[in-house]
């Protein structure tokens, strides 16, 4: 998990450096396609692996094109909300998680549950809590509000359905189909772009390999092991971590309301987290 809050948390800075060349949409195309095609070796490897029965293949497609929504959902909003604000709203997906989660999963609701849920969002509002006065039920928020659910739809739905399916095969399958269907939404929104600058290569590079096909991977095999309202509350560390890059990379200050928003995250997660004697 310490390795996702990093790669994820880093990778909030990358994608600010890459929105100076392309569009978000046209970023996360991009980024799933060649996430794809760093998932080649392991396709090649663990292709014997692969689901046999046409049920699984079925699963596996739909979780795919709900995954494509969800993303395309929230990059929408990105293009027309600031990165704090869509940070906030991207990760009310805890909270979804942990109502799914009692209804679907079976998980159950501990006072100690409820309090650190509630203290990790807390958290998340308190970095950027300048700009929560600046939310308004717009159609970007609703766009934000649709990826956090979704996310947490697709993170059930593995759970439930899809566990028995090695992580990196559901990725091999999710991303192949999540590019074709972002690239076929960017063409008809805007015009397909890729900047040829060294500083984007290597950005989306980052976000491809690193925030895609290693992360994610890593995100699901978490989620195959553990409750998921326990690592989908963990996830709330990643916006802590992108405000601490930020302000090396993008000298961004982190304020005293920061502070206070890493400890509410930090007592949150150990409260989901804590075992009952």
């Amino acid at each position: 998990m310490v390795a996702v809050v990093l790669i994820w948390g880093f990778n909030w800075t990358v994608m600010k450096i890459g929105l100076n060349y392309v569009s978000p949409l046209n970023l996360i195309s991009q980024r799933l396609l060649l996430a794809s095609v760093a998932l080649v070796p392991a396709l090649i490897l663990e292709r014997r692996k692969l689901p046999k029965d046409a049920n699984t293949w079925l699963k596996l497609i739909l979780n795919s094109i709900v995954n494509a929504i969800g993303m395309a959902s929230t990059h929408v909003g990105l293009l027309y909300e600031t990165s704090g604000l869509s940070s906030i709203l991207t990760y009310t997906q805890p909270l979804f998680v942990f109502c799914l989660s009692a209804l679907f999963l079976g998980e159950r609701i501990t006072v100690p549950k409820i309090l650190g849920v509630a203290l990790g969002f807390l958290g998340v509002v308190a970095i950027y809590k300048e700009r929560v006065s600046q939310l308004a039920m717009s159609s970007a928020t609703l766009f934000l509000i649709a990826g956090a659910f979704l996310w947490a739809v697709t993170i059930i739905y593995y759970k439930r359905f899809l566990a028995h399916v090695n992580p990196e095969i559901v990725n091999v399958v999710q991303f192949p189909i999540g590019a074709v269907f972002l690239i076929a939404i960017t063409s008809m929104m805007e015009k397909l772009d890729f900047n040829a600058n060294i500083v984007y290569i290597l950005s989306i590079l980052y976000m491809a390999v690193l925030g895609s096909a290693v992360a994610s991977t890593i995100w699901l095999f978490l989620v195959r092991i553990e409750e998921v309202t326990i690592v989908s509350t963990s996830s709330l560390a990643v916006p802590a971590a992108a405000l601490i890059f930020g302000s090396i990379f993008l000298k961004e200050t982190i304020k005293s309301s920061s502070l206070l928003g890493f400890a509410l995250i930090s007592a949150g997660i150990y409260l989901v987290n804590r075992r009952s004697k």
